[in-house]
């Protein structure tokens, strides 16, 4: 860990363009999913944030003459272009996303997945006193939900994420961890940083090429370490991202890999998701390096009522949504 990720204080760490070498990629927390109808912003209700969003690159900020709504459809996107489009995305819709999800994901939850699978329950990291002194990773952090639960198992968290203002969430609700903006695929620390890495939704589905993720936290990570990660459920490729009935038919081919893209009036992406299989998701696992140890489909709970964006109880009954990969290095 560098010495500027102090807690308290956002340390950055910019996302830059691929060298042959290296490539930068984008990282979050769960999307409302491809294809919603975006309505209006919502007013936050809670106290706010430090300073105003940053601008991005890939699209004009609303209001300054940019789409309301961006066209949605399916071709090819690369790393830059992915890496572009989503941290612009984020940075423009985190005010919104924390107003909508913030009480389902609670200030100090670790929720993997819409379904509400909390940690608590499937210690998917392991024990919860067995977390006390570790050094643990969260990916793709946004209000850094997750590392707050953590603190309080007695783990020393890393809250990371690509977009500047998720993270100022994490200082409005407050951090006693350091907070890194940083490309996921491009990690500022040293090998053997960290006992084990977590991301809820983050980095993995919007990244061209995922294996870049991979094996930078395989790299972070002392031997023996255990990476945990959710994704959308690779099968949800193959019906409308709609939560009613209507998104109960199989639409496209699950073989499918070509990216969901939004893109504005002159053909820029402004926010991307790429589709990988579940056996595309496991060989991404084993070629980086790790084993994999479980594959975890969460059932949906009866307690849950809610709906999120293509997640609802009528789909979740009958379709899987998520899908948790626990790995460990050996």
């Amino acid at each position: 860990m560098r010495e500027a990720a102090h807690p308290g204080r956002i340390a950055p760490f910019p996302a830059q363009l691929p060298s042959p070498e290296a490539t930068r990629t984008p990282l979050g927390a769960p999307c409302d999913t491809r294809g919603r109808r975006r309505g209006s912003p919502q007013t936050s209700t809670r106290e706010p944030v430090i300073q105003e969003p940053v601008v991005s690159e890939a699209a004009p900020e609303a209001g300054s003459g940019g789409p309301a709504d961006p066209e949605a459809t399916r071709r090819a996107a690369g790393v830059t272009e992915s890496a572009r489009a989503n941290r612009g995305w984020w940075d423009r819709n985190a005010d919104e996303y924390q107003v909508e999800h913030g009480t389902f994901l609670g200030d100090d939850r670790f929720v993997w997945c819409p379904e509400g699978l909390d940690e608590v329950e499937a210690e998917l990291l392991g024990p919860p006193e067995d977390l006390k002194g570790k050094d643990v990773l969260e990916i793709g952090a946004g209000a850094a939900q997750c590392s707050r639960w953590l603190t309080a198992q007695g783990a020393r968290p890393v809250a990371l994420d690509l977009s500047h203002r998720q993270l100022q969430h994490a200082l409005r609700i407050g951090s006693a961890f350091p907070l890194v903006c940083a490309d996921a695929a491009v990690l500022p620390f040293a090998d053997g940083s960290f006992d084990l890495a977590c991301s809820a939704y983050g980095a993995l589905p919007f990244v061209a090429d995922p294996r870049l993720v991979l094996r930078e936290v395989r790299r972070v990570l002392r031997p023996g370490g255990r990476f945990v990660f959710s994704v959308t459920h690779p099968l949800r490729w193959a019906f409308p991202d709609e939560p009613g009935p209507e998104g109960l038919s199989v639409s496209a081919s699950y073989f499918d890999r070509t990216p969901y893209v939004e893109q504005d009036d002159e053909g820029r992406a402004v926010y991307v998701e790429h589709h990988r299989t579940l056996g595309d998701r496991v060989r991404d696992v084993v070629t980086s390096g790790f084993r994999l140890v479980d594959l975890v489909e969460p059932e949906w709970p009866d307690w849950n009522t809610s709906e999120w964006g293509g997640w609802s109880p009528l789909r979740g009954h009958l379709i899987p949504g998520t899908a948790i990969f626990v790995c460990e290095r050996d």
